[in-house]
């Protein structure tokens, strides 16, 4: 199991309100693995869940509410960068060939 604070930036910025919220999610057997191994604060993470509430009372004796995001599947949202900061380029995989650009012109079909 593992916890973890989403940042989610808010479509509309209103003066004087927060510009994201910061979302309580939990994941656990292989996509908490996942989660706990590939990912570190600033990365972009695309996430599917279901919203659980609970409650509990603390050591004051006060009821406390729980709303948490509980992870179902978790993917990279960005592609990895190297150390310089920029995207590596993507291999062609070795079973294609690279098309040239304008060749549609000369395709019979």
């Amino acid at each position: 199991m593992t916890r973890f604070t989403l940042a989610v930036d808010r479509r509309v910025k209103t003066d004087g309100q927060p510009e994201a919220d910061f979302i309580s999610c939990v994941a656990f057997g292989k996509t908490a693995d996942f989660v706990d191994k590939y990912f570190h604060k600033g990365m972009k993470m695309l996430l599917e869940g279901r919203i659980q509430t609970g409650s509990y009372t603390n050591k004051e004796g006060a009821k406390v509410y729980t709303t948490d995001v509980i992870a179902e599947s978790v993917e990279f949202a960005e592609s990895k960068r190297t150390e310089t900061g920029q995207e590596k380029e993507q291999e062609q995989p070795r079973d294609f060939l690279s098309i040239p650009d304008g060749i549609d012109a000369q395709l019979p079909f």
